[in-house]
């Protein structure tokens, strides 16, 4: 069975309030049916709040607006995200008085509230789920769709996959769990050679050290250029797979699952935003060339296909060429080499599907789903527009 898709674009048919892309986004809640909220529940509105200089998170106009159709419905909502990004989200404009609801950490003032989830992938026994979001009684997964270097795209998976779980459990479990998978030979390498690799990778991402003996590749920064393996052919010490690069996003579904399955189905609801694309995420802390047009929203109650929708959006619309940043200096950018435009900048093992069709193997969705665009430009153009509704008169009220 297919699952619904709503799309809502930023091209509008009249000029009109009506047709605009605030009430596609309006109607787009409207459709997703926020009647199965009950009166009183708690409603974890999951965002990422961004950090530091970036201001290219959803805009808190919007935000507003589903927080405000939460309460209508009967819930009691509030903002979540990791600690850090709510103690500064103000200076990129979140507020309670901005949003309309309380901001508050997902696991405590001291990322120490968690609830442990057993998983028992490769090295990765555990993971710590942050305990305001397994408090929660709704989801609500309100993400900003971008690029991602270790996964290739971030979007609704990661943002509860790996936003919704404590630092130790972000940053030393699910980042860094490829590091299991064997792909250096020590025996096989001198010193002298290990230092020839680091100098080999043109992104300066090859760490050695001597004293230990120790060479590392952190296959997050890898676009798989493959100079490094140009440079060892001779000696034949390191390798990397498909595995290497797989290992993040197959964690990043089992990490949402562990989310999701402790909300009822009539209580998860996704909406994602495809507005100044960049090409890594947000919590690389500032702005970011826009590298594919804005899009518009999407909505579904299918993690699976709302994924799927807009990378195959994404896919459609392709790159903005000019906006690249000259340090994607080995983008692929043959158009006779069939990649997703996010493969192009990150490496052609990175396929942003990968973590979809994980998460679909798992059962949190499909990926068939019908696109229903909602007020398109064709329809509103035909619309006969409200009357009475400019505001003519200076007033406070």
């Amino acid at each position: 069975m297919s699952a619904k898709v709503y799309y809502g674009s930023l091209q509008h048919g009249t000029n009109q309030r009506f047709a605009t892309f605030a009430a596609k986004v309006d109607k787009i809640v409207e459709l997703l049916d926020f009647s199965t909220i009950e009166k009183h529940d708690k409603v974890a509105v999951k965002m990422h709040l961004g950090f530091q200089d970036v201001y290219q998170t959803v805009p808190v106009f919007f935000v507003r607006r589903i927080v405000k159709a939460i309460k209508q419905a009967g819930g009691w909502p509030f903002i979540t995200d990791n600690p850090t990004a709510v103690y500064n989200a103000v200076d990129r404009g979140y507020t309670q008085e901005t949003c309309g609801c309380p901001i508050i950490p997902i696991s405590g003032v001291k990322d120490g509230y968690t609830v442990e989830k057993r998983v028992d992938y490769k090295n990765v026994d555990t993971l710590d789920m942050a305990g305001v979001l397994h408090d929660a009684d709704v989801l609500v997964d309100v993400s900003h769709i971008k690029g991602h270097n270790s996964c290739g795209f971030g979007g609704a998976i990661k943002n509860i996959a790996v936003g919704g779980y404590a630092a130790q459990t972000r940053w030393n479990k699910i980042h860094g769990v490829e590091q299991y998978i064997p792909y250096w030979d020590p025996e096989k390498c001198s010193p002298k050679h290990a230092k020839e690799l680091v100098l080999s990778c043109p992104y300066k991402q090859i760490k050695y050290n001597e004293e230990k003996h120790k060479l590392t590749i952190p296959f997050g920064m890898c676009n798989q250029c493959d100079e490094c393996l140009e440079a060892d052919k001779e000696v034949g010490c390191l390798e990397y797979r498909q595995e290497h690069f797989s290992a993040f996003q197959e964690l990043l579904a089992i990490a949402a699952k562990q989310v999701l399955d402790t909300f009822n189905d009539d209580k998860k609801f996704f909406i994602s935003f495809l507005l100044e694309i960049t090409a890594l995420c947000d919590c690389w802390g500032f702005a970011q060339p826009c590298i594919v047009n804005d899009l518009g929203v999407l909505g579904s109650r299918d993690i699976v296909a709302i994924e799927t929708a807009a990378l195959d959006l994404i896919a459609k619309e392709g790159l903005i060429v000019k906006n690249i940043p000259p340090h994607y200096i080995h983008a692929n950018l043959d158009p006779n080499v069939d990649l997703h435009p996010f493969q192009r900048l990150h490496g052609r093992m990175k396929s942003p599907y990968l973590a979809v069709e994980f998460a679909r193997d798992l059962g949190l969705g499909t990926q068939e789903y019908q696109l229903i665009e909602v007020l398109s430009p064709e329809e509103t153009l035909k619309s006969e527009p409200p009357k009475g509704v400019s505001e003519r008169d200076p007033s406070f009220y």
